[in-house]
């Protein structure tokens, strides 16, 4: 599920913030973008 990895990869961002984090998504991401903007503030993801 890409809204999972989506999450784990912000978590782990937060564990190592001088790291950099590739996460590959496929299918639709247009379903999982509206539920990141959503749900988390933008220095969340940014």
């Amino acid at each position: 599920e890409s809204a999972h990895a989506v999450a784990f990869a912000m978590k782990l961002a937060k564990e190592k913030p001088y790291e950099s984090i590739l996460v590959n998504l496929s299918g639709r991401g247009d379903k999982d973008i509206d539920f990141v903007v959503e749900n988390y503030k933008p220095e969340d993801y940014m």
